[in-house]
């Protein structure tokens, strides 16, 4: 029944269109056709790989670290950038504002600007977590906190060491609210900044096994957190994880899911919240719970993953319930956050740093491949069909077809993004300039899926064009920046021309 329901809606929206063409009072109309690109990566927000930088890293690493010469299974020599839409930092409160009011990206030679500016400069955005809990680290939180009297609690399991405050400490909290909006001046700019990573609390900032000074805190701390990233992040999307044991005070375990799991999901995605889970390919931990919470929210909110296992570590990844992973066979691994990732139909998905990165590329290149031509979205025309002879000052209809070749979707309709991108059509001159452009204001990319292409019917005014031989051209614009192409679209890059319109048949104005 399902699919016959998304035969009727392709059948009515295509006779529809061909209803609206036949209308046209042009003399004549054409079809362009176009053959989708599965190769080329698109670095489109919120879509693809995400590349992790560790804290102490530097602008040099891409040469250090082999991030500009991997050697795929394939035998090719690749950059890890080339494969990357944005670059994701994890990194300590201390190291944003190491004193009170002394903000790391007021500093350009600091290591963390310098290691940004080296993101930017390669064409990808950055994406931040900043970890305040210091367990199995160091002391994440600035000591001016401390200083100002938040208390808080040593590492249980090394005594005396790695200090952190206690989320529901009224001075943490105070002191936490300055940075984050300080932090949100600077980078909520979704031109640079692709997520941030808001509820960063407990240990390792993964938001479990926290520790309160009261646990009835829990839900208190959740609401305090997640309204104050509201309050600061307007532009950039904002994500939480959902896990069964978020902001939860049991150490360590992943047990029975505590009662209000799902009540604080709910709580984030209806402020704006955007999923992400960290432990993909850990069966143990990513359980039916956290799949039915995808299942929940696909083509609702988007997705991003984080694998759990580490495999040239400590992680006894060989030991995974599922027993489909062997020792030494990192690429078992790869494949099973892959199928995963394809189950709960991720946006975006991670190369971790160093051994997990170089496992990608030596180990499962195919896969890297597989999730650019199959992860995420994808989107391209199929057919457009346009007059191909008009009279200035008419309105024309021009009809489209958009299929997304990937398992996720176009989420422009999360809260930060409201929208803002839209099918664009042109005219352009034979410099591929637009003479008159408009955005359909119908179409709506989200719901655009694998299972559902996307039919529009765009009305095109050409009052004020003057005679003239110019070309159709359509893309997907950003309403928020004059129509300016920018979701790219999986057509030949070829066809683009160079301010990003994809043409699509010549047209006569008289």
């Amino acid at each position: 029944m399902k699919s016959l329901s998304i035969f009727c809606k392709t059948f009515i929206a295509g006779a529809a269109m061909f209803s609206a063409i036949q209308e046209c009072a042009a003399s004549s109309v054409a079809t362009t056709t176009f053959v989708p690109d599965t190769v080329t990566v698109l670095r489109n927000p919120l879509s693809g790989w995400v590349m992790y930088l560790g804290r102490t890293w530097d602008s040099n690493f891409w040469t250090e670290r082999g991030y500009d010469s991997m050697v795929t299974s394939t035998g090719d020599t690749v950059r890890v950038s080339d494969y990357a839409s944005c670059a994701y930092i994890r990194t300590s409160w201390a190291s944003f504002e190491p004193e009170e009011g002394k903000y790391a990206w007021n500093d350009p030679d600091s290591r963390l600007m310098r290691l940004i500016r080296a993101v930017w400069q390669r064409g990808m955005r950055i994406a931040f977590r900043v970890v305040i809990d210091g367990r199995d680290q160091a002391q994440n939180t600035p000591q001016y906190v401390f200083d100002a009297g938040a208390e808080g609690y040593f590492d249980p399991k090394n005594p005396g060491k790695n200090f952190s405050p206690y989320p529901d400490d009224p001075v943490f909290q105070e002191k936490y609210a300055k940075f984050f909006h300080a932090m949100a001046e600077e980078f909520d700019d979704p031109e640079k900044v692709e997520f941030i990573d808001a509820y960063s609390l407990g240990k390792w900032g993964e938001s479990h096994s926290m520790i309160y000074k009261d646990n009835a805190n829990k839900e208190p701390v959740f609401e305090w957190v997640t309204s104050l990233a509201t309050d600061c992040f307007k532009r950039v999307p904002m994500v939480v994880h959902y896990h069964r044991m978020l902001g939860d005070p049991t150490d360590e375990g992943w047990g029975a899911v505590p009662e209000n799991a799902e009540k604080l999901i709910n709580k984030a995605v209806e402020l704006g919240f955007s999923l992400r889970h960290d432990a993909f390919g850990m069966t143990g931990y990513y359980e039916g719970w956290e799949k039915e919470q995808a299942r929940k929210w696909n083509f609702k909110r988007p997705i991003i993953m984080e694998g759990g296992w580490i495999t040239g570590a400590h992680h006894r990844y060989w030991r995974d319930p599922s027993g489909e992973y062997r020792e030494g066979h990192a690429e078992d691994v790869r494949n099973g956050e892959y199928k995963a990732s394809r189950e709960a139909r991720v946006n975006m998905m991670d190369f971790r740093i160093n051994d997990e990165t170089r496992s990608w590329f030596e180990d499962a290149f195919p896969l890297v491949k597989s999730f650019v031509a199959h992860g995420g979205y994808r989107l391209y025309p199929r057919q457009v069909t346009a007059p191909v002879e008009v009279r200035s000052g008419q309105k024309v209809t021009l009809a489209s077809s958009w299929h997304n070749l990937g398992w996720g979707y176009c989420p422009t309709n999360i809260p930060q993004w409201n929208q803002r991108y839209k099918l664009g059509v042109a005219l352009i001159d034979d410099a591929g300039n637009p003479v008159a452009a408009v955005a359909d204001e119908a179409s709506d990319l989200s719901t655009w899926l694998a299972e559902r292409p996307g039919s529009c019917l765009t009305t095109f005014d050409l009052s004020g064009v003057a005679p003239g031989t110019y070309r159709w051209a359509v893309a997907l614009v950003d309403t928020h920046n004059a129509l300016m192409p920018t979701i790219k679209m999986a057509v030949d890059p070829a066809a683009i021309t160079s301010t990003g319109w994809l043409p699509c048949g010549k047209v006569t104005v008289k």
